[in-house]
């Protein structure tokens, strides 16, 4: 038996007592290494069989890719989405396709606060008069409070994505959060994620085709030109690059 094989039967029902952040974090002092030249697959199966229940992926629907490999080693896993409460309406149908065509557990999570509530409560249009803060209540709290249900999350982080990832392991340790952040796409170049969309059929946001190489919430996206950073269109104009998840 494959342990891509074993690592689905073994996910089905698993569940494993949280490990404190100590024990974490000396659980992959040395993995990262270990991984650093391992397929995808293979990464992820060392995570599902490490953690069981206990691992999550993310997704931010810019396609579908790392859902699709985790959904074949590990059929039922949870894919976490961020909804922000400003997400191009082709972000949302990328989410709902994924959830109706994986066999994967779509979870949908987003703040307390509705745009709304948020624009009453700190002023309109916070994305303009602080991006930082509106990632913050909108991004990264929903995702830390999320993520307390697990002790390790995959992201589909790429080192080739800008000069700001280079440095991102396959497996580490995500101090801010107390949690096993897996990347099994850091080595993945653009080239390979097309290849790879192109031999599964996995499915892209139809934004990507549309000029936004690197997808976020609406007010803050714009299209890049040919040539161009794919991240240029995020938070243009300002010296914002990141939206904090990944600090």
């Amino acid at each position: 038996m494959s342990l891509s094989t074993r690592a689905a039967r073994d996910f089905k029902g698993t569940h494993t007592e949280g490990r404190t952040p100590e024990e974490l974090r000396e659980l992959v002092s040395h993995v990262g290494a270990e991984l650093e030249l391992a397929p995808a697959e293979v990464i992820i199966e060392w995570a599902v069989a490490t953690f069981g229940d206990r691992f999550a992926i993310t997704s931010s629907m810019g396609d579908a890719v790392l859902a699709h490999l985790a959904s074949q080693v590990a059929p039922g896993i949870d894919v976490v989405f961020l909804d922000t409460g400003y997400h191009f309406i082709e972000t949302i149908g990328t989410r709902d396709a994924v959830e109706a065509t994986l066999p994967v557990n779509l979870r949908t999570v987003s703040t307390s606060l509705t745009v709304a509530e948020q624009d009453e409560q700190y002023g309109k249009d916070l994305y303009k008069t602080d991006p930082d803060l509106c990632c913050a209540l909108r991004k990264v709290k929903p995702l830390a409070d999320t993520l307390s249900e697990y002790d390790a999350w995959a992201t589909g982080l790429r080192r080739a994505e800008t000069h700001n990832r280079v440095i991102a392991p396959v497996v580490g340790w995500d101090a801010r959060k107390g949690k096993v952040k897996v990347s099994p796409l850091a080595r993945w170049s653009d080239e390979q994620v097309e290849q790879y969309v192109l031999d599964n059929g996995v499915l892209v946001n139809p934004l990507v085709h549309d000029g936004y190489p690197s997808i976020g919430c609406w007010p803050c996206t714009r299209r890049v030109a040919p040539g161009d950073d794919p991240r240029s269109g995020r938070w243009a104009g300002t010296n914002k690059t990141e939206c904090g998840i990944h600090a």
